[in-house]
């Protein structure tokens, strides 16, 4: 593994990085690699607890696992970064359910994917890194290639996954419910999760993205998702996160009035750094849409709606992009314009949601449930980072080592934008490759450092 890093750093400051990329290839493959794992055997470890309790540095463990050895249309990549996102946080509380019956699901599909049906799962749902071998019938990567990986992985087998991926019946997240994933030192993803990585970003920047920024892109831009179009009042519910950072991007950059809703004064001047004019701090205004476990207020419902506006002179929402789920969910119904449009995904807060149908049938509203997105959506999103119109949202990182601690902050709503984990790399801000690029966007790319 040593030499490996050594071949990709031999890259920094090269004025031909691919040159020295490319020796990647005469390397040998380590017998094993450090991943990050959750073990079948813990996973009774909090059993009894509130989900609030439980603590994913107790389940997240850093051990040596062997490397598995390639399929048909693989490709083995070494991670230089990875960041954490919410399903990962799900695997390590074993909420809703153990990661370990997905595993084994998949594992009774074929013999070749008999190899993620192990007593650990390396989990991690983005990467970014450098190709190392492919297998066979991959004909667009070769090793030494700079790669960011998204996290659908697809047989694509079935017809049904033919117009749109996302359909597939062997539809799976990889990382999630997958093996071999991307918060480790290699990882094993299908050559199509691969994307360029972006010339102009470090490993921990280009990592960042992946999962929720296509998600977002879907959820927002696709004919899939809401379809938006410029001139659009979106409101975005935790719009300085992981997921919202991206979401109050796009419809900035999309022509679209965001309504950015966060919970601190340091939340909303990060939605104000990036361009948008209308943020509501939830907490400050003092929102409470459930009186108790039971019963939610719709006199708070009524008060939000008047409060979105007071702030767009006028006008609901055409959209409402929710991913807090249980706790806002109601609210997010009623406030939707007339004709309206809730696209949802994740539910953070809880998967039971509850709302007034009377607010979606008489009113012509329209749920859309978006889970990721496909690989033409993964990549237009990654184009728009690549060009330098989305910019990542890292706000700290960590070395693989605390990867707990990385996924107990994200847990605990400890952060802001998304947080990263050095996998190979041995430091912040390797990797970049087009400082011009770069120089023109600094300030944007580093607006959530140190949050």
């Amino acid at each position: 593994m040593q030499d490996i890093l050594e071949a990709i750093m031999a890259a920094e400051g090269s004025d031909r990085p691919e040159r020295e990329l490319a020796g990647l290839a005469s390397l040998p493959v380590p017998e094993s690699y450090r991943g990050v794992v959750v073990r079948a055997d813990e996973t009774r470890m909090f059993d009894g607890m509130a989900t609030r309790d439980k603590d994913p540095r107790k389940a997240l463990h850093v051990q040596e696992v062997p490397t598995p050895e390639l399929a048909p249309g693989e490709a083995l990549v070494a991670v230089m970064a990875s960041a954490i996102n919410y399903n990962t946080v799900w695997t390590s509380i074993f909420e809703p359910l153990s990661t370990f019956k997905f595993l084994q699901r998949y594992g009774r599909l074929s013999e070749l994917t008999r190899r993620h049906d192990l007593p650990y799962h390396v989990v991690g749902s983005d990467a970014a890194g450098v190709v190392l071998r492919t297998g066979p019938g991959v004909t667009k990567w070769k090793a030494g290639d700079e790669v960011v990986a998204h996290c659908l992985s697809v047989e694509l087998e079935d017809a049904a996954g033919h117009d749109d991926t996302m359909l597939d019946p062997q539809q799976r997240i990889w990382g999630f419910e997958t093996n071999f994933g991307g918060l480790a030192e290699l990882c094993v993803v299908k050559a199509n999760q691969l994307m360029p990585k972006p010339a102009h970003l470090s490993w921990e920047e280009a990592a960042s993205p992946g999962l929720v920024n296509s998600t977002a892109y879907r959820q927002l831009v696709s004919h899939h998702g809401a379809n938006m179009k410029q001139g659009d009042v979106v409101l975005i519910w935790g719009a300085s996160g992981g997921l919202g950072g991206y979401a109050t991007q796009m419809a900035l950059n999309g022509g679209a009035i965001p309504i950015c809703v966060v919970s601190s004064p340091e939340k909303a001047e990060l939605c104000r750094s990036m361009g948008a004019e209308l943020v509501i701090d939830r907490t400050a205004e003092g929102f409470r849409f459930w009186k108790d476990e039971q019963t939610q207020d719709q006199d708070e419902w009524r008060r939000f709606g008047e409060r979105i506006r007071q702030l767009t002179g006028g006008e609901d929402p055409d959209i409402v992009f929710e991913h807090p789920g249980r706790e806002t969910f109601g609210a997010s119904v009623y406030v939707a314009k007339k004709g309206g449009t809730i696209v949802t995904c994740a539910s953070t807060s809880g998967f039971l949601h509850q709302y007034d149908n009377r607010y979606l049938w008489m009113h012509l509203k329209r749920i859309v449930g978006s889970h990721f997105a496909n690989y033409r959506e993964a990549w237009e999103a990654n184009r728009l980072v690549a060009l330098g119109k989305i910019h990542p949202t890292v706000s700290r990182t960590y070395a693989l080592e605390q990867t707990g601690q990385a996924a107990y902050e994200v847990h605990r709503n400890a952060h802001q934008g998304k947080v990263g984990v050095r996998c190979l790399a041995p430091a912040d801000g390797l990797g970049v490759r087009d400082a011009e690029l770069r120089a023109r966007h600094e300030t944007a790319i580093n607006r959530f450092r140190g949050h």
